[in-house]
This record gives C-alpha cells, sequence and structure tokens, in this order.
C-alpha cells in the first residue's frame, strides 16, 4: 500500500538521492529466516521462539524487525525490552505461552524505539535499569516509558523464583547505560544495538554515541558462553558465530579507516582538497575532504576478500547500503576518539599527524 508520498521523498536540491535497488546486493539467504516468509505473521504482528536451554526463556519479533524477550519464572515473568513496534503484542506473545502476569520489566537502555512501549505492563510492574537510565528519563520525561523502581551502577542480579539473570555494565557503548542481561541457566544473552544477526547493522553503527565502546561491546559480548544472542534487531537472534563474523567487519573498516587517515587526513592532503576554492566555498572543499575519505573506506571494505574467501556483501545483509555510513562514522569517531599521532609544531611544517 503506497503512502502519501509514495516510495521516496525526492528533496529539489540538496537532499539525498533515492536508493535503487538494483544497484545493490540482495540478502544473504541466512538472513531471512523461513518465518519471514509466512503471512500469519504479518496478520498476527509477531513471531515467537524458544531460545537457550531450559524451557522458559522466549524471544519476541515483530514485522518492523524490532524485538524483545522474556522468561517464566513459575511466579510472574520478567519482560526484556518493550519496543513501541511491538507494543500490545509483546502482551500477546507473552500470553501465548503462559497465564503468569509480567512482575519485572528491564530497561536495555533508555532509548524509545526500544522501551517506548513500557507503560504496557502497567503501574504495578517492577522496572529494572541502569543508573543513568533512571537519570536520563527523570530529565526526558515520557509517559509511555516509565521511570524505573530499581537501578543499579555496575552489577545486579535479579533473582525471581529461583529463576536468575545477572545485570552487567560495561561502560557506554550504543549509549550510556546499555546493559547487559545474561541468563546463565539458558546460556541467553541480551546486549541490544550492537549486533544484528547477519547483517551489517543499521546506519552509522546503529545510531551509537561512543564508537570506542561499541568495538569493546563486541569482545564483551563474546566473553560470554551464550547459545542465543538477543540483539535488539532485525529479524532473528544470532549465535557466536554471528558476532565473530560481525566482529572481523568492523575491524576490516577500522584498519582501512587508518589508512584513509594516513593517505588523506593531514595539512598537505587538506590543501588538496581545498585547493582553487575561495575562502566563501572551504566548506566544500572540506565535505569532498570527508567523503572521500568515507569512499575509499567503503570501496576497500566491500571488495575484500574476508577470511572465508567470500566479500562482505557476500557475508552480510546490508552490505553495499550501509557502509558508507558506517565508513563515515568509524571514520569521524576515530578522529574524536583515537590518537592523532601527534600535533602541529610552532608555525608551518614539522612532525607528520593526521587532522
Amino acid at each position: 500500500m503506497a503512502g502519501k508520498y509514495g516510495d521516496f521523498y525526492a528533496a529539489q536540491k540538496w537532499g539525498f538521492p533515492k536508493a535503487d535497488y538494483k544497484e545493490h546486493v540482495p540478502s544473504p539467504q541466512q538472513f531471512m529466516p523461513e518465518y519471514l516468509n509466512d503471512p500469519k505473521f504479518y496478520e498476527r504482528g509477531w513471531h515467537i521462539e524458544k531460545l537457550g536451554d531450559g524451557d522458559n526463556f522466549y524471544w519476541v519479533t515483530g514485522p518492523a524487525g524490532y524485538e524483545g524477550a522474556f522468561m517464566l519464572t513459575g511466579n510472574g515473568v520478567v519482560a526484556i525490552d518493550a519496543p513501541p513496534s511491538l507494543g500490545e503484542n509483546m502482551l500477546a506473545a507473552i500470553e501465548s505461552v503462559t497465564d503468569e502476569p509480567v512482575t519485572h520489566l528491564i530497561y536495555s537502555h533508555w532509548h524509545s524505539d526500544h522501551i517506548g512501549a513500557g507503560s504496557v505492563f502497567g503501574p504495578k510492574v517492577k522496572i529494572i535499569a541502569h543508573d543513568i537510565t533512571r537519570e536520563l528519563l527523570t530529565r526526558f520525561p515520557d509517559p509511555f516509558r516509565p521511570v524505573p523502581t530499581d537501578t543499579f551502577s555496575t552489577e545486579e542480579t535479579l533473582e525471581v523464583n529461583g529463576t536468575r539473570l545477572e545485570l552487567s555494565y560495561k561502560g557506554a557503548d550504543h549509549t550510556a547505560g546499555n546493559i547487559y542481561v545474561w541468563a546463565p541457566a539458558q546460556k541467553v544473552l541480551t546486549k541490544i544495538d550492537i549486533v544484528s544477526p547477519g547483517s551489517v547493522t543499521f546506519m552509522h553503527a546503529d545510531a551509537s554515541e561512543n564508537i570506542s565502546g561499541y568495538y569493546q561491546a563486541h569482545d564483551d559480548i563474546l566473553s560470554y558462553d551464550f547459545k542465543a544472542l538477543v540483539g535488539g534487531h532485525i529479524s532473528r537472534w544470532g549465535t557466536r558465530e554471528d558476532v565473530e563474523i560481525v566482529r572481523e567487519y568492523w575491524h576490516d573498516l577500522r584498519a582501512f579507516t587508518d589508512e584513509a587517515l594516513r593517505k588523506m587526513s593531514n595539512p598537505e592532503a587538506l590543501m588538496g582538497f581545498a585547493g582553487g576554492l575561495s575562502r566563501e566555498q572551504q566548506l566544500v572543499g572540506a565535505e569532498n575532504w570527508i567523503n572521500s575519505m568515507a569512499n575509499y573506506i567503503t570501496e576497500k571494505t566491500l571488495t575484500k576478500t574476508t577470511s572465508n574467501g567470500q566479500t562482505w556483501p557476500e557475508r552480510l545483509a546490508g552490505a553495499t547500503v550501509f557502509t558508507k555510513y558506517h565508513a563515515y562514522t568509524v571514520m569521524q569517531s576515530s578522529r574524536m576518539e583515537r590518537t592523532h599521532h601527534g600535533y602541529q609544531g610552532r608555525g608551518n611544517g614539522g612532525p607528520w599527524y593526521t587532522l
């Protein structure tokens, strides 16, 4: 069904061009679970699967590609996140396997695309989150995201009727306050907005705020002995191999970022991008400089033969669509978060460094 703006809103002059699917590589088949072909999934609005060891941890997703999870305790349900795109369908999924009420809700982090239906569980539910999440939701109130009732700073254990979840905060990554939720008996890890299994994840490292922390989070995820990962997006839950594959992708991006910065982000190279432009048009040269580095990183990453003999477009969904955005983000974050290898001496000239 066509919307008001059809399939694209084209700016008259300065906006983004329309993407053409014929210019991009289709998603690999492993990114496309069978339930996506079931018309009933779209009619019902949700899909549920049991994860890990035991029979009490469930993963829920919907047509918009957002995910939540819940665990049965025999004395109430512990829900993890409440995406607004699932909304009451999260309740429907829970009610499809149990009559137990939801007694606890864990917020992975404060972003409304993952917890914006928190109020659906009612006013009596106990809400657990990181201290930073409570601070942000108090500062920026939203009636659909009730302020957490219980918070922690580094480590916390939630035990309900002998069923255990271990909560951990290892520092800012996608955003400050984004926590790990580990079900040790079930061997299921929930860590949102870092790995979108089978894909390169959404543009700009899924709009992550701390890219150094984002990189570290891949290693922190792999420090858990998990059988299933709930990543928050986009069409399936993840495996250890999924994390290892996408970690390789991100480290390729960083390696080619370092190359681009060495080649193009130094005083001499910058003068080339600005050459011939008046002072009033220097920002045009700046855009060409930044985009040239992003283009270099994108081209090198997507044409590289990776560890299994394939290219990234053959291994991960969205590689040809989103890598240019990731290239920009990793490059800019490297300029802000990592060393410049030196600095300008007095006057002009002096030792090499990156801008």
